[in-house]
C-alpha cells in the first residue's frame, strides 16, 4: 500500500535525523574534551614558565635572558588558552544550532508520519464502507425483496426473510437487514430468530428512514451516523439504506426501503488497532476515528466510544498536527478523502501521541 511505504520512508527519515542529532552531541562532547586537553597543556606550559622565571630570578643577571624566554612562553600559553576558549564557544554555538535544526526536522518528520497513519486509518474504513453502499443498492434489487415490498402478505414476507437470511450467512459483517414499506413499517428481517418481534414495528421516525425515503433513484443511497440500536441488542451500527423500486429498476416507482445494519464496533476496532505503530510507541499512542461532530466513534484503547468529543479544532486544513491539551504530546489528523463513489461523512483519522 502506498501509504505504508510512505510511512516507512518517514520513519526511516526520522531515525536518520535522530542519528544526526546523536552524532552532533558526540561531536560536541569530543570538541569539549579536546579543548579541555588544550587547557591542561597550556596550564602546564604556564606553570613551567612560572617556574622558569622563579629560577632565573635566583641566578640574577645571568638568568635575565632566560626570563625573557619564560615570559614569551607564558604569553604563548595565554594566547593558546584564549583560542581554546573561543574554539569551544564557537563549536558549542554551531552544534547547538545544528541540534535545534535537527530537532525541528525530527518533529516535522514525526508529525508527517502520524498524519500518514491517520490518513491510513480513515482510508481503510472508507474503503470498507464503500462496499456497504454497493451491497445495499444491489440487494434492494433482489427479486424476493422487490416482491415483498410490492405485495405485503405472509408468503412474500417469509420468502424475503429467507432470502435476507441467505445474504447474512455470507456477509457476517452485518447484524441484520430490514425491509420496510414507505410508511416505515418493517416487513421482513434477516435474523428473526436472533432479533425477534421486529416485523410490523415502525421506524418511521428514524432519521435514516426519512433520509432513505427522499432518495431520488435506485442508484442513490443514504448513510447514517454511528449509533447504538436498541432493537439490535444495543449494538453500535452503521446503517446504509437504498430505495426498493418496482421491477428493481433504478427509475422505477418507490415501493419501500432496504436498511442494512453494519456491525460497526468490531470492524472499526480491528482497523484502529491494526494501524502500524512501533512497539515502543504503542503504549503512548491512541488511534481514533471521529465523526464530523468530532465524536469518537472508534478508539484503539476502546475508551470514549460515542461519548467522547475530541477537544481540538479540526475546522482548518484537511490534515495537520497540533499540540495536545497541555502541550504534552501531538495530535495528528486527516479528513476523509472518500473512496470511489463514497464521498464519506466528514470523518477524520486521528493519532494522539503523548511525549
Amino acid at each position: 500500500m502506498g501509504n505504508g511505504r510512505m510511512g516507512n520512508e518517514q520513519a526511516e527519515t526520522g531515525c536518520a535525523l535522530s542519528d544526526i542529532a546523536a552524532a552532533a552531541m558526540t561531536l560536541r562532547q569530543a570538541a569539549h574534551d579536546k579543548t579541555q586537553r588544550i587547557r591542561q597543556i597550556t596550564s602546564q606550559v604556564k606553570m613551567l614558565a612560572l617556574n622558569a622565571r622563579i629560577e632565573s630570578s635566583r641566578v640574577g643577571e645571568h638568568g635575565r635572558g632566560f626570563t625573557v624566554v619564560a615570559n614569551e612562553v607564558g604569553a604563548v600559553g595565554e594566547a593558546i588558552a584564549g583560542l581554546a576558549r573561543e574554539l569551544e564557544a564557537d563549536v558549542d554555538g554551531r552544534i547547538v544550532g545544528l541540534q535545534e535544526q535537527v530537532s525541528r526536522l525530527v518533529t516535522r518528520a514525526q508529525g508527517e508520519r502520524l498524519i500518514d497513519l491517520a490518513l491510513n486509518a480513515v482510508e481503510l474504513i472508507d474503503r470498507n464502507l464503500y462496499e456497504r453502499t454497493c451491497d445495499v443498492r444491489w440487494w434492494a434489487t433482489d427479486a424476493a425483496v422487490v416482491a415483498c415490498a410490492a405485495e405485503h402478505n405472509p408468503a412474500t414476507a417469509a420468502f424475503a426473510e429467507k432470502r435476507l437470511g441467505v445474504i447474512l450467512s455470507a456477509y457476517t459483517v452485518y447484524l441484520d437487514l430490514w425491509l420496510c414499506d414507505l410508511d416505515g413499517r418493517i416487513l421482513a428481517t434477516g435474523r428473526p430468530d436472533r432479533f425477534p418481534g421486529l416485523r410490523g414495528t415502525s421506524v418511521a421516525q428514524e432519521p435514516w428512514f426519512r433520509q432513505a425515503t427522499a432518495l431520488a433513484s435506485g442508484d442513490a443511497y443514504s448513510a447514517a451516523d454511528i449509533r447504538t440500536e436498541s432493537r439490535l441488542g444495543g449494538a453500535q451500527v452503521a446503517t446504509y439504506c437504498a430505495s426498493v423500486r418496482r421491477d428493481g429498476e433504478a427509475a422505477g416507482q418507490p415501493l419501500g426501503v432496504l436498511a442494512i445494519h453494519f456491525d460497526w464496533e468490531p470492524q472499526a476496532r480491528a482497523i484502529v488497532q491494526g494501524v502500524r505503530v512501533t512497539p515502543e510507541d504503542r503504549a503512548r499512542t491512541r488511534v481514533l476515528l471521529v465523526d464530523a461532530a468530532h465524536r469518537v466513534i472508534a478508539a484503539s484503547d476502546g475508551a470514549g466510544l460515542l461519548t467522547e468529543r475530541l477537544g481540538i479544532d479540526l475546522a482548518g486544513p484537511e490534515s495537520g498536527v497540533v499540540p495536545t491539551t497541555g502541550g504534552r504530546g501531538l495530535v495528528a489528523y486527516h479528513r476523509t478523502p472518500g473512496y470511489e463513489t463514497y464521498r464519506g461523512l466528514g470523518w477524520y483519522g486521528v493519532i494522539v501521541q503523548g511525549t
